[in-house]
């Protein structure tokens, strides 16, 4: 009998790599910049978050090696919390999915507007364009048309050159004028202040480290856990550092450092810094395409995700609708598109996406990672078995559920509409699974009152 292959050190490294990197690296970094007050805590915030990355990355790999079912991340609240807990958190999660798609609409929207205007556009102009690539991809999957793989790999390949053409500008820019050498207005600073900015700056930053959660689908897959996953992990984590780093370094090189904090499509001034006008041109509608195909990814995917809560109870019946002469979640598909485009209806700029997002992730990622602690204790049985068991408990879980508790609350501080948004949304799903319980329960009351009343007349 063949045994199921596991993945081995290189394996779960890239696997690693490729579910950090994505396009928020292509923006973000003006945001953290722009929250920093000197390039000191701008470059801390970049070091701090990958180290953040590391403990979660750790605190979930040991969840899924004690929790190893399919679809772990959603499923270990169900089994370690209140099923309403469960509930809205997992409905909040897809919420989250849903803006970090229209946050990299807008992220390609910023980018393709430098080759279709000749000014910078307004805000809802961005959000009308961001728009186009989720109904555009909408209603090709409504089609059951389905992107190829290779295709689907247009965006890791443009990612890497792209980072590597940005990181390669420290070596081609030498010598020239760039905008790095322009001197800041020396300003003394509290302490007070350089928490404050540290925590909003983490803010940009979280979001461009995330996906590192998805480690929690892999504990039971990898070969020597024990000795594979902390390696994996820690080399995957280390590379991402690096690269973030260098990146923005060559950002802060090219564009300084006042500059990049109010500057877009940053990618594309790089290479305008290389190549000239035309490319930044071509850099623009390279990303753009890279956003089309990113949003593709996850209007494939997260409808399976609610598809497959719906199957659990998690979300209502209808989710479950599919057309089965192509093979389309009808229902799940257009809720999470829905729902993409009511947030950039609502929020316009990838500020605001940035921290409706964030805040609902910190929420998510902090109880997720609590587990940890509930799971240790019922699953004493599993240690010594070859799973996976992080060293230096419980510091890692600690550091990183401190972290998202640290950067709820900058975002809370620095923006508190959107914390109160965010936690409204949290509260409504929780109303909602009390009110459909509360329905169902007297649904059930009276089938049994009629069954009795049905077998007392019977039985007379």
């Amino acid at each position: 009998m063949s045994t199921k292959p596991k993945l081995g050190l290189f394996d779960l490294t890239m696997i690693v790599v490729g579910l950090v990197i994505g396009m928020g690296i292509f923006r973000t970094a003006s945001d953290a910049a722009s929250a920093a007050i000197t390039p000191g805590v701008f470059f801390f915030a970049w070091v701090a978050g990958g180290l953040v990355a590391l403990c979660g990355a750790l605190t979930y790999a040991e969840i899924g090696s004690r929790f190893p079912v399919t679809g772990g991340y959603y499923k270990v609240f169900a089994e370690c919390y209140h099923p309403s807990i469960a509930f809205a958190i997992n409905c909040i999660i897809l919420i989250s999915n849903a803006a970090s798609m229209s946050g990299v609409a807008l992220i390609g929207s910023e980018y393709i507007s430098q080759v279709i205007f000749d000014v910078e556009p307004t805000a809802t102009t961005k959000a009308m364009i961001a728009m186009i690539p989720i109904l555009i991809f909408y209603g090709i999957n409504l089609m059951g048309l389905r992107m190829s793989a290779k295709t689907q790999n247009v965006l890791m390949i443009i990612k890497i050159l792209m980072l590597v053409l940005l990181i390669s500008s420290l070596f081609f820019t030498i010598g020239k004028d760039t905008p790095a050498s322009a001197v800041a207005v020396t300003t003394t600073y509290s302490w007070s202040d350089y928490i404050k900015s540290f925590g909003v700056a983490l803010i940009a930053v979280s979001f461009t480290y995330g996906g590192y959660q998805q480690t929690i689908n892999f504990g039971d897959e990898v070969e020597n856990p024990r000795r594979t996953i902390p390696r994996g992990i820690f080399i995957g984590i280390i590379l991402i550092i690096t690269l973030y780093l260098a990146v923005s370094f060559a950002y802060y090189k090219a564009i300084g450092f006042e500059n990049l904090k109010t500057s877009r499509g940053i990618a594309s001034i790089v290479a305008e810094q290389m190549f000239g006008p035309t490319g930044r041109y071509v850099a623009s509608i390279l990303l753009f395409i890279a956003v089309l195909a990113y949003v593709n990814v996850l209007l494939l995917s997260n409808p399976r995700v609610m598809y497959a809560m719906s199957t659990d109870g998690i979300l209502p019946p209808a989710f479950k609708k599919k057309n089965e002469q192509k093979d389309v979640l009808t229902i799940s598909l257009t809720a999470f598109a829905a729902i993409g485009i009511i947030v950039l209806f609502f929020a316009k700029t990838f500020d605001k996406i940035l921290g409706f997002t964030i805040f609902l992730d910190c929420i998510g990622m902090a109880t997720s990672a609590a587990t940890i602690f509930i799971l240790r204790k019922r699953t004493r049985h599993l240690d010594g078995t070859g799973i996976y068991k992080m060293a230096i408990y419980p510091v890692m879980p600690l550091i990183f559920i401190a972290a998202y508790i640290f950067v709820g609350i900058s975002i809370w501080v620095s923006t508190p509409d959107l914390a109160w948004t965010a936690i409204a949304v949290f509260a409504a799903f929780l109303l909602i699974y009390f009110l459909v319980m509360g329905v169902k329960k007297k649904e059930i009351k009276g089938s049994l009152e009629k069954k009795e009343t049905y077998e007392h007349h019977i039985n007379q």
